[in-house]
C-alpha cells in the first residue's frame, strides 16, 4: 500500500459541493453520526460526480463508527452482509449506504479486530466495490485476493479504493474535499487513474479492469498509460471473475447511458472476448442497438425502472440474431443430472449466467410487440393486452427499438384512458355497475292468477 501523506483539504469557499446538492436524508444520516461524535463523511461516487456537475446515482457514507453503532443511531437501520457488515439506512423505498472505514490486509498479515485477533474469514472484500471471489489456491502464483480489508482509518480506506477519483471525501464538520491521492488532479485533468500499481490492482480484482473502462466512457475521462499498459497486459485475468459478477457488471453498464461507448472500448481493449466472444466480434446493428438503448437512457435524471434485465439483454441479444433459434430439449439422459439436461436450452452470450425468467420475459416481449404495431385491431383486444403483464416491457422495447413513435404514443394514450377500468372479465364495482332489469329465465311457466 503507499504510503501515507497528508491530504490535500479543500475548504468550503473553494470547491463547488453544496449542501442543497446532496440527498437530505443521507444529510440527516451525516449530521447524526456527528452528533455522536463520529467521523462521517460523503465518499466515493457521490463526491466526484458532485464535483463535475453531475448527479450521483447514490449518497454513500464512510465513518468511524462500527455497523453496530451506527445501528443504536437509526431505527430504520439493517445491518447487512455475512462478513464484513454493512449498514443499510431506509428511508421508504431509499438506502442509504454507511461503511464503516476500512483498510486493505496485506498478504500474510494478521488481522486484528478491536484488539482481537480475528480468523481469516472475517477480513473480506467489500460487496459493492472490492468484491473477491474465494477459490482453491493453486500450485500457480494465485494474487488474487483471498482477505481484503478490515477497519481502518480515513487515509487506509482512501488508498484501498479502486481509481483516484473516487476515493475523495466530503466532511460534513467543515464542509470540506479531503484528498489523499491525488484524486482532484485526476478529476480536473479528466483521468481515470488506479490507486498504487495497477498490474498489482487488476490482478488483485480483474473487475477493476472493466470498472475503469466503464468509468471512462461515462464520464468521457482518458485511462492513464499505466493503467492501459496493464490491461493489456492482463486482459485474460477477466475470465477469473464470477460469471454473475461479471453479467451484473453488463447491466450497470447498459443502464448508464453510455453502453456503446463503453461495450466499443471494452471489445477494442480484449475485455470481452474471454467472456462473451460474441459480442466481442461486435456488428454494425449491436452498435445501432446500444446508442438507442443510450438515448432513452439519458432522458431520465436517473435510472428509470423500465430499464429491465429483459430490455437490457434484448438489446445485446436481438441485433446478434441470438433470439431467432428455437428453444429445443436436449437428448435424454440417464446421468445423475438428466433433470438439469432436460431443461430447455436457451441462447447464450459466452459464460454470463443468464436467467431463464429474463430469456422468457424477452420471448413474450418480442411476440407481443408484433401485436401492438397493429393499430387497427379491435378495441376489446387492444385493452387484453393493455392487461398483460408483458405489456409495459413491450412498449419500452418498441420505444426504444421500434422507431415508430406514432404506435408508441397510441399506446400510451390508450394506456392511461385504461389505467382505471377493470381487467377483460372482471367486473365493475357494485356502486359502479349499471342498473340492470332482471330477465326472465327461459323455460319458465308465467304465473297467471286467472288460470289457478
Amino acid at each position: 500500500m503507499p504510503s501515507m501523506a497528508e491530504p490535500r483539504v479543500v475548504p468550503r469557499a473553494e470547491h463547488k459541493i453544496s449542501r442543497r446538492d446532496i440527498d437530505p436524508d443521507a444529510l440527516k444520516v451525516l449530521y447524526r453520526l456527528r452528533q455522536f461524535n463520529h467521523i462521517a463523511y460523503l465518499v466515493g461516487g457521490s463526491v466526484r460526480d458532485l464535483l463535475i456537475g453531475r448527479r450521483p446515482k447514490d449518497f454513500d457514507i464512510g465513518t468511524s463508527a462500527h455497523p453496530y453503532q451506527v445501528k443504536k443511531l437509526f431505527r430504520n437501520c439493517w445491518i447487512i452482509g455475512r462478513r464484513f457488515r454493512l449498514a443499510h439506512v431506509k428511508f421508504g423505498p431509499k438506502v442509504i449506504e454507511v461503511a464503516t472505514f476500512r483498510r486493505q490486509v496485506a498478504a500474510g498479515e494478521e488481522v486484528v479486530q478491536d484488539g482481537v485477533p480475528a480468523p481469516m474469514h472475517q477480513a473480506v472484500p467489500e460487496p459493492a466495490e472490492e468484491v473477491v471471489i474465494d477459490h482453491e489456491a493453486t500450485a500457480q502464483p494465485d494474487h488474487y485476493l483471498h482477505r481484503d480489508n478490515t477497519f481502518g482509518t480515513p487515509e487506509e480506506d482512501a488508498f484501498r479504493r479502486d481509481f483516484t477519483i473516487n476515493a475523495l471525501f466530503y466532511d460534513i464538520a467543515t464542509f470540506s474535499i479531503i484528498d489523499y491521492v491525488g484524486g482532484l488532479g485526476d478529476l480536473h485533468a479528466g483521468v481515470v487513474r488506479s490507486i498504487g500499481d495497477p498490474e498489482v490492482r487488476f490482478r488483485e480484482d480483474p473487475v477493476r479492469m472493466m470498472r475503469a473502462v466503464a468509468l471512462a466512457a461515462r464520464l468521457e475521462f482518458a485511462i492513464d498509460e499505466p493503467s492501459l499498459d496493464a490491461i493489456r497486459l492482463q486482459r485474460h485475468e477477466i475470465a477469473r471473475a464470477s460469471p454473475p459478477r461479471l453479467l451484473e457488471e453488463y447491466y450497470k453498464i447498459l443502464r448508464a447511458g453510455a453502453s456503446e461507448r463503453t461495450f466499443r472500448e471494452l471489445g477494442r481493449l480484449g475485455l470481452l472476448e474471454p467472456i462473451s466472444s460474441e459480442l466481442h466480434q461486435g456488428a454494425t446493428s449491436l452498435w445501432q442497438s446500444l446508442a438507442a438503448l443510450d438515448a432513452y437512457r439519458r432522458r431520465f435524471e436517473s435510472t428509470p425502472d423500465t430499464l429491465t434485465n429483459a430490455i437490457l439483454l434484448g438489446s445485446l441479444l436481438v441485433p446478434l440474431g441470438l433470439m431467432q433459434g428455437r428453444m429445443t430439449p436436449p437428448i435424454e439422459s440417464d446421468s445423475p443430472d438428466a433433470e438439469s439436461e432436460r431443461r430447455m436450452a436457451g441462447p447464450r452470450l459466452g459464460q454470463l449466467p443468464l436467467a431463464r425468467r429474463d430469456i422468457e420475459r424477452l420471448r413474450q416481449l418480442l411476440g407481443v410487440q408484433r401485436r401492438l404495431r397493429d393499430l387497427a385491431a379491435a378495441p376489446r383486444a387492444k385493452r387484453a393486452l393493455i392487461h398483460r403483464n408483458v405489456f409495459r416491457d413491450t412498449l419500452t422495447w418498441i420505444e426504444i427499438h421500434g422507431h415508430v413513435p406514432d404506435v408508441v404514443e397510441h399506446w400510451k394514450a390508450l394506456a392511461a384512458d385504461a389505467s382505471s377500468a377493470p381487467l377483460p372479465g372482471e367486473e365493475l364495482p357494485a356502486e359502479a355497475r349499471p342498473l340492470r332489469r332482471r330477465r326472465r329465465r327461459r323455460g319458465r311457466r308465467r304465473f297467471h292468477p286467472t288460470t289457478h
